[in-house]
C-alpha cells in the first residue's frame, strides 16, 4: 500500500471514531439535549451564574426553529468546503501547469541540443 492510501486510511478511522466513540461511551447522556452547541451551553451557564445578565448584541437574523438554524449552518459550512476545495484546487491545477511547462521546455532545450550534435557530426 502506498503511504498516503495509509494516511488516509488513518485519518478515516480517526474521523470515524470521533463520530461514534461519544454515542458508543453514551457521553452525554445526563443532559436534556446532550449534543447542542456550545452557545446554548454557554448561556445557559452564564444564566446560571447571573440571571439578571443582558447579551450586548442581539442576533441580526433569528431563524424560525431549530432545524433552519441547523440547515443555515450546514449551507454556510458546504459553501466555506467549497470555497477551500476550489483554491487548493487551483493551486494544485497552477503547479501542475507549471511542471508540464518546465517539462516541455527542458524537454525541447534537449532536443534542440541533441539535433545540433547529429547535425555537427555530419
Amino acid at each position: 500500500m502506498k503511504r498516503n492510501t495509509k494516511i488516509n486510511l488513518l485519518l478515516l478511522i480517526a474521523v470515524a471514531a470521533l463520530a461514534v466513540l461519544p454515542l458508543a461511551f453514551g457521553l452525554g447522556d445526563h443532559k436534556k439535549e446532550p449534543f447542542t452547541g456550545s452557545d446554548g451551553e454557554a448561556e445557559t451557564a452564564i444564566t446560571e451564574l447571573k440571571p439578571d445578565y443582558e447579551p450586548w448584541f442581539s442576533p441580526l437574523y433569528e431563524p424560525p426553529s431549530g432545524e433552519i438554524e441547523s440547515a443555515l449552518f450546514s449551507l454556510q459550512a458546504a459553501l466555506g468546503a467549497g470555497v477551500l476545495a476550489y483554491y487548493f484546487g487551483l493551486r494544485r491545477g497552477r503547479r501542475q501547469g507549471e511542471q508540464r511547462a518546465l517539462e516541455r521546455q527542458s524537454g525541447s532545450t534537449l532536443a534542440g541540443t541533441a539535433g545540433k550534435s547529429t547535425a555537427e557530426g555530419d
